[in-house]
């Protein structure tokens, strides 16, 4: 299905970026990461707006926002049951049902993907160990930042980042301890930033697809928190990602002072402070 083949809502933008992943070496760095300080599941001010894009691309674009691997069920089930015990305030649950932070109420019974897509912005990866590496096994994927889920599912990890020119193999063996060593109940996270010529939030691009040029600064930056946890009973592990898009315009003065997308130096290839991943 291709991505022409659909017209893109209205830009969503948050009115602003709670981190810098440019000035904290351990959120921007590879694979380092920091606990996580409270609750991981996140809810900003694009809530409502990003939940209605989520709900749009499942509806028209079920295939190129999901994908589950027959090993990852039992995975999928336990993670529906962490999500709802760890939903942040905000939510309530009253039975089989969850109140959101909109007002909107969600059913929990069906689908897991189905369920949490409309629960949460995070966008969803479990993986699962597999000879010695953490294979992506499901995937719930509505904001992808330059790549496709159906070309990295089924895959480990070092062919997941395959397409990012630092992902050498010291790295890999890096971000191989950390998934090896995450815990049930100990969520990791950092970020990165990413230049962006528009708000567009579904950004799939294949491998092999040249990166966009985009000005310095760019109209848009693009941020990632992506957070690591383990699931206690089957072992898999979630990689979630929260995306923010803010214009360079609303960062505050000392944000875009020392952003590294700032620079007059000619223009960005859409990446800096961390790459995506996975």
């Amino acid at each position: 299905m291709s991505a022409g083949a659909f017209a893109p809502p209205a830009w969503i933008v948050q009115r602003s970026l709670p981190h810098t992943p440019w000035d904290d070496s351990a959120l921007a760095r590879m694979p380092g990461m920091t606990p996580v300080v409270g609750p991981w599941i996140v809810v900003d001010d694009a809530y409502a707006a990003q939940m209605a894009e989520r709900a749009r691309l499942m509806r028209e674009r079920p295939d190129d926002v999901t994908a589950v691997l027959p090993e990852a069920e039992d995975a999928l089930e336990e993670l529906r049951d962490v999500v709802v015990a760890d939903l942040p305030p905000g939510f309530r649950r009253e039975g089989g049902a969850v109140r959101r932070p909109d007002g909107e109420w969600v059913a929990l019974a069906g689908a897991p993907f189905a369920v949490l897509n409309r629960l949460l912005q995070e966008d969803l990866l479990l993986l699962l160990p597999r000879d010695g590496e953490h294979v992506l096994v499901a995937g719930l994927l509505c904001f992808p930042a330059n790549w496709t889920l159906a070309e990295k599912i089924g895959r480990p990890l070092v062919r997941i980042h395959r397409p990012i020119p630092a992902y050498d193999a010291a790295l890999a063996r890096r971000v191989q301890r950390l998934f090896d060593h995450a815990r049930p109940g100990r969520p990791m996270w950092r970020a990165n930033v990413l230049a962006h010529r528009t708000a567009e939030l579904f950004h799939a691009k294949p491998e092999g697809a040249p990166r966009e040029d985009v000005a310095r600064p760019p109209p848009f930056v693009r941020s990632e928190r992506q957070t690591v946890l383990r699931l206690p009973r089957t072992g898999a592990v979630l990689f979630a990602v929260h995306t923010w898009i803010v214009p360079f315009a609303a960062l505050t003065a000392e944000q875009r002072a020392r952003c590294p997308l700032a620079g007059a130096e000619g223009p960005s290839r859409g990446r800096a402070a961390g790459e995506p991943a996975p």
